[in-house]
């Protein structure tokens, strides 16, 4: 029976994550574009001309003739009209094919660690009538599930980062992520890690704050729903359809927000090292802030938070209402 859940958990968690990647990925290329304080460059229609009009793209840092280019503002609305009249609007899924093969997976991890933990604390729950007990199978099933799937998305995001950031193309991008997987003679560290430790750092505990959200905003909405101040409400309590609509959704928007409140720092700094701009989650955040206004800690740290929302909250409702459907639907087939 466990088995049986856990391939239901995997499989609901693999189609949710494939739906919610294509969905908001221009987002996502915006925003690592931002984090990596990467400028569109556009060459001069001389320039431009003898190359055959290509345009090219480059970090901000990386722009030495300021005179021969004209490299547009860091603002996300730049950024993304710029991206569009240079590249064309399939430019805004750079990155895609590399993340919507592993999502699917980092996310059925995720939500068979987040299932596992919650059936663990299952009976100890209905014996106790206390859901405290369920919120913390959640948060380690969901750490847990974060450690794991961090050794999977750090060599994908490295990929992704490489294609939205630098113009890298996927095959050149992946051959140079696998070849590096592993230490060589010439290199002692595997370039392919780079950045693993603030992947860690921000899909550790930060998974397990995501999960125990959402499951005491769904335990509270369904309350409110049924007007019960019964703390120990089963799952599916509100049955009607806009329920099972509304529910997983405005939890799983709550469960964003708490979550990247806690992680953002971190990914910020992983973008900012795998861009090949900083090295070391303590240096990378010292220059972050050093960067910033007055230099202020969290207004340099969390750069770009507002847009990570923009994309993090319907990612994360979209990803929550597909689970809950699909684990619904798959289990009610077995």
């Amino acid at each position: 029976m466990a088995s049986e859940s856990s391939w239901v958990d995997f499989t609901a968690g693999w189609i949710s994550g494939g739906i919610s990647t294509l969905a908001i990925q221009p987002v996502d290329t915006i925003l690592t574009r931002l984090q990596a304080n990467a400028s569109i460059v556009v060459q001069p229609s001389t320039t431009s001309a003898a190359a055959g009009g290509a345009n090219t793209v480059t970090t901000a840092a990386a722009a030495t003739d300021v005179s021969a280019t004209a490299v547009a503002s860091l603002r996300p609305t730049n950024i993304f009209r710029g991206m569009i009249s240079n590249f064309g609007i399939s430019s805004l899924w750079r990155g895609s094919s590399a993340m919507i093969g592993a999502v699917p997976v980092q996310n059925a991890v995720l939500m068979t660690g987040y299932g596992y933990g919650k059936r663990w604390t299952d009976n100890d729950d209905e014996h106790n009538n206390n859901n405290n007990n369920v919120l913390l199978g959640v948060f380690i099933g969901g750490t847990i599930g974060g450690i794991f799937q961090s050794f999977v998305m750090s060599p994908i995001e490295l990929i992704k980062v490489s294609q939205q950031v630098v113009g890298t193309s996927v095959s050149k991008a992946t051959t140079s992520v696998v070849s590096g997987l592993l230490p060589t003679s010439n290199n002692s560290k595997s370039s392919a890690w780079r950045g693993l430790g603030a992947t860690l750092l921000r899909d550790g505990i930060p998974h397990g704050v995501w999960f125990v959200s959402y499951e005491f905003a769904k335990v509270e909405l369904t309350k409110m729903r049924n007007g019960s101040n019964n703390n120990n409400v089963m799952e599916g309590g509100g049955d009607s359809t806009a329920d099972e609509i509304a529910i997983p959704m405005l939890s799983g928007a709550f469960a964003a927000t708490t979550a990247w409140g806690v992680g953002y720092p971190f990914d910020l700094i992983k973008t900012r090292i795998q861009a090949g701009k900083s090295v070391g989650i303590v240096s990378t955040a010292r220059d972050i802030v050093k960067e910033s206004k007055d230099g202020r800690a969290c207004y340099g740290l969390y750069r770009g938070f507002g847009l990570k929302l923009l994309r993090s909250i319907p990612a994360s409702a979209i990803g929550f209402l597909t689970y809950e459907t699909a684990a619904k639907a798959l289990s009610s087939r077995g």
